[in-house]
């Protein structure tokens, strides 16, 4: 496992497709149904007077990611309707109550073809993590199709989390129920970049309803 610093040089904001910059795509898994929330949908849960879907999307195009696609299920309608999504590329999960490793699945089903070398993964209901930590993950080895490059909280790897495209077939086959990538981040530990981010991000999740007191 390689350790970054926090002293990195960042990726200019909107810099994926430039001449000659490798696009690296970024990828909102916004699909849950907020079971423990009563069955609000986490996309539309807001944060600063916007739902979180719209965070999420835009820490993603702020931190130099391009395209972003955005995966909907609980509510999926009610998300296209609701949030603006402009920046974004909406892709459908109908089996989003499987868990997050379909809605991981899906997503980079919907990327396979768009010639991305990389892409971010963020969860939407992270709103503690922006486009700095995005910046840095990116900036670590965003032009490399083999790339996996996480963020770290005090040496504790979480999102964001960069993956090469070469890389996207195996995580696609072993991506199951809520457990995404953690199984294939656990078997190719040795290989990941851990990408300090402390001090930029908070990587708190909104679960429960005492986690609604973090949204603003």
């Amino acid at each position: 496992m390689r350790v970054h610093g926090t002293d990195g040089t960042d990726r200019p904001d909107g810099a994926g497709g430039a001449a000659g910059v490798p696009v690296v795509a970024g990828l909102v898994l916004a699909a849950g149904g907020g079971r423990r929330l009563g069955g609000r949908p986490k996309a539309l849960l807001h944060h600063r007077g916007r739902p979180l879907v719209e965070h999420a999307l835009s820490a993603l195009r702020s931190g130099g990611c391009g395209p972003v696609h955005v995966v909907l299920g609980a509510a999926a309608e009610q998300v296209r309707a609701e949030a603006d999504l402009t920046d974004g590329v909406p892709v459908e999960n109908p089996d989003w109550a499987g868990g997050m490793g379909s809605s991981l699945r899906a997503g980079l089903d919907s990327l396979a073809a768009g010639g991305a070398v990389a892409v971010v993964v963020v969860l939407v209901d992270q709103p503690g993590i922006g486009a700095a930590a995005v910046r840095r993950v990116v900036a670590a080895r965003a032009g490399a199709r083999d790339a996996l490059v996480s963020a770290a909280y005090g040496g504790e790897r979480g999102h964001p989390v960069l993956f090469g495209a070469d890389r996207w077939p195996e995580i696609a086959r072993t991506a199951a129920g809520d457990r995404g990538a953690r199984a294939y981040l656990r078997a190719h530990t040795a290989e990941l970049t851990l990408v300090e981010c402390g001090d930029v991000a908070e990587p708190y999740d909104i679960d429960t309803v005492a986690d609604l007191d973090r949204l603003e």
